[in-house]
């Protein structure tokens, strides 16, 4: 059985979708579909139960539809609303090649500021050229960081953390006083 360490949140079952048992997934990552998984994990009453993936599609750029094995109707996909999904890090890619890679997959990614952990990606905002990861610091804080490689090492999709080099001055500038 693998432990929460072991594992990290994805997104979460919406809504179920038709009467096949289909299910709404808002999701954070798309790894299960880079690495073309067979199962994802959900978590049913504090557990981690596989669920084996017998198709899904994209239906926005968060969102996509899942049919699982043995979920063949709305009474069974009730059932997994609500549940958050999760993914088992050993299956996760350490490095992704650069092209696949997008900021918004950075989202929940631990970050380290020369070795000194300052926070969570919360969010990515990338509507305009310069892109800007929001970091939820442990004090519940809110900290923009140019998403720029003066600034972003690098990236450990399996580890989720993203390893940055951010001059404390701009680290003590608050989100909320931009």
């Amino acid at each position: 059985m693998l432990r929460d360490e072991e594992v990290y949140a994805i997104g979460t079952i919406t809504r179920t979708h038709g009467v096949r048992g289909e299910v709404a997934f808002r999701f954070t990552d798309d790894v299960w579909d880079r690495v073309e998984a067979d199962y994802l994990l959900l978590r049913i009453e504090g557990l981690l139960v596989p669920f084996f993936l017998e198709e899904w599609r994209f239906r926005s750029d968060d969102v996509a539809l899942l049919k699982f094995e043995d979920i063949d109707n709305v009474d069974a996909a009730v059932q997994l609303v609500g549940a958050e999904v999760s993914f088992p890090k050993a299956l996760t890619p350490e490095y992704i090649d650069e092209e696949d890679v997008t900021w918004s997959m950075m989202r929940g990614f631990a970050v380290e500021n020369e070795g000194q952990y300052i926070g969570t990606v919360a969010e990515v905002y990338d509507q305009t050229e310069n892109v800007l990861l929001d970091i939820q610091t442990p004090d519940g804080e809110s900290v923009l960081i140019p998403a720029h490689e003066q600034f972003v090492l690098r990236a450990d999709h399996r580890e989720r953390v993203l390893y940055v080099s951010v001059p404390d001055e701009l680290l003590s500038l608050n989100a909320k006083d931009n």
